[in-house]
């Protein structure tokens, strides 16, 4: 056997055995709550002993029967999805741009990017609860324009949930994509400019196609978090928008019904997952296929 590739085996198992532990405590830590959510979806709600052990179906049955908590999940979907969209479109653009430039900046935009991070949810909504108020910012620009008479209902609204949401995940999404784009050979992109494709073709033929790994993690992480947001969608939906995260956090703390809580939780888990493994997989798809091409 060749020593080089001996020594190369013997280096990723070495790895592998030093990377196990630390694998299998983050794989308790995620996988006992949701093992023990599992149990307990299945017991029966008793308002006085608050839980009954049992294996019924019943609360996975009231989900599919009540048209209040298919709505809401069908409008956790929606804002997830809008919101992903919105921050690839809106992130995008300047992803690239940190990735393209050499302007000696570059590390303050980066930092000016991840700043907003360090800063907690809660905090961030409710500096667009100030700014979306009648008396915010929003309201006094368009009032001071002349674009409306009278301030508009920002707050309490879903376009206050997509902003707040957006604006929340964009610098993963900027992230994310940053780091596939910088490995990319921007000399490619000029030779096929100068062969006489526009922008747009360049764009569509060489640099999507290249950042499909990027927008396939970027979408992926961004979706989860849109997905289990709670602080935003409490904040400046109010009850105007009901979202999953916030519908099974009041079936646990405040009616009490853990079973149901616990059957929320796993369709939320169990639909997530869903969708972004089928969107991570048509991403990969359209990757392969065109790369192939």
């Amino acid at each position: 056997m060749n020593p080089v590739s001996r020594d190369g085996r013997r280096g990723g198992l070495f790895g592998a055995t030093l990377a196990f532990p630390a694998s299998l405590v983050v794989l308790l830590i995620i996988m006992v709550p949701i093992l023990q959510l599992f149990r307990y979806s299945f017991n029966h709600f008793d308002p006085v002993e608050m839980m009954q052990t049992g294996l019924s179906l019943e609360n996975y049955v009231r989900f599919l029967s009540d048209p209040y908590y298919r709505d809401v999940l069908f409008t956790t979907l929606w804002v997830a999805g809008l919101c992903t969209l919105l921050a690839l479109v809106l992130g995008f653009p300047v992803a690239y741009f940190l990735a393209k430039t050499q302007s000696r900046y570059k590390s303050l935009f980066i930092i000016l990017l991840v700043f907003p991070l360090m800063v907690g949810n809660v905090v961030r909504a409710a500096g667009w609860m100030v700014a979306l108020g009648n008396a915010g910012v929003v309201n006094a620009v368009l009032v001071g324009l002349g674009w409306v008479d009278q301030p508009v209902q920002l707050m309490y609204t879903p376009t206050a949930v997509v902003i707040g949401m957006t604006a929340v995940v964009m610098p993963y999404m900027i992230l994310t994509l940053q780091s596939v784009l910088e490995g990319m050979d921007f000399s490619v992109e000029e030779a096929a400019q100068n062969l006489g494709a526009d922008f747009l073709t360049t764009f569509r033929r060489i640099v999507l196609p290249i950042a499909a790994p990027g927008v396939a993690a970027g979408t992926l992480l961004v979706f989860i978090l849109c997905m289990n947001a709670y602080a935003t969608p409490v904040l400046l939906g109010g009850t105007g928008l009901t979202m999953m995260a916030p519908a099974l956090y009041d079936q646990i703390a405040r009616a009490s019904n853990w079973p149901f809580g616990a059957a929320l939780a796993l369709v939320l888990v169990c639909v997530t997952l869903i969708m972004a493994l089928l969107s991570n997989w048509m991403i990969h798809r359209r990757y392969v296929k065109t790369m192939g091409a």
